[in-house]
């Protein structure tokens, strides 16, 4: 009896306990619940819009339409062959941009003489919009891969730029002389201090350059092209394809998310040790 006595609280306390912890995750998780939630309400108010209204394809094409002309497309290839030649654009826009962004942040972050002598010249290329200059660049490169890529990298440069000048120069200075003082070399002084100091700030100019990236590479692609998705949907637009045109713009859409979703994966694992509040 004392054996029966001293178990019915443990199990009571583990029951416990396991609710504690779903109803935390649940809380914790909740944007990630109610995101498919949100979406099946849109889609249906969607529906019943054009079914209220009767709103032709041309104007407003209905989910099912929609639907039914992502699997035509899928079927015949030419989803994938623009889809994959979008993507292409981005990668390596992102790679020039994102690279060339941290080089030079680096060294502007390092040295304030030189940021005083390249800001101005790094302001007054922002200045201009890149649907002003994206035609000089066709006209220069051509209407090939390129230019696409120049385009995306102009486009993803200047929000991590920024990032990466701001986050090196938010290193605490007591922490890099102690450092100097242990002798640390460079390398050290980088890896150790500057570079995990700066990540914070980096991360927030990478989550804006990666969906930037998505509009670079189709505005490469509205001023010159003969594939990608911004094709696709110059495509549409003049044959009054209305669902194709939504079928490009969705995976757009969805390569923008999934871009945003890993930057902010590699951050959650980059800045482990970073309290979460």
């Amino acid at each position: 009896m004392a054996y029966e006595t001293q178990r019915t609280p443990m199990r009571g306390t583990s029951f416990s306990q396991d609710r504690h912890h779903h109803d935390s995750w649940v809380v914790r998780h909740r944007a990630q619940l109610l995101a498919p939630v949100v979406l099946g309400v849109a889609v249906l108010l969607w529906a019943g819009l054009v079914e209220w209204q009767q709103y032709p394809a041309f104007i407003l094409p209905s989910p099912y339409a929609v639907l039914g002309r992502f699997g035509d497309v899928l079927a015949d290839g030419s989803l994938l062959r623009h889809l994959q030649a979008t993507l292409i654009e981005i990668v390596l826009g992102l790679f020039v941009g994102l690279s060339t962004a941290f080089l030079l942040g680096y060294l502007l972050g390092k040295s304030r003489p030189l940021e005083q002598v390249a800001a101005p010249y790094i302001v007054a290329s922002q200045s201009v919009p890149i649907v002003a200059i994206a035609p000089l660049i066709v006209i220069w490169l051509g209407s090939g891969l390129p230019s696409k890529v120049v385009v995306t990298a102009l486009i993803t440069f200047f929000p991590t730029l920024i990032a990466t000048i701001v986050g090196i120069r938010s290193v605490d200075p007591d922490l890099r002389d102690l450092m100097l003082s242990l002798r640390a070399s460079r390398g050290q002084l980088f890896w150790k201090l500057e570079l995990p100091s700066a990540l914070p700030m980096i991360f927030g100019g990478l989550k804006l350059s990666v969906t930037l990236a998505v509009v670079g590479a189709v505005v490469g692609e509205f001023m010159g092209a003969d594939v990608g998705l911004g094709f696709m949907i110059n495509l549409a637009r003049g044959v009054l394809d209305t669902p194709l045109m939504f079928v490009a713009i969705i995976c757009l859409v969805l390569i923008a998310q999934l871009l945003y979703i890993g930057v902010m994966t590699l951050e959650r694992r980059l800045l482990r040790w970073q309290r979460v509040n």
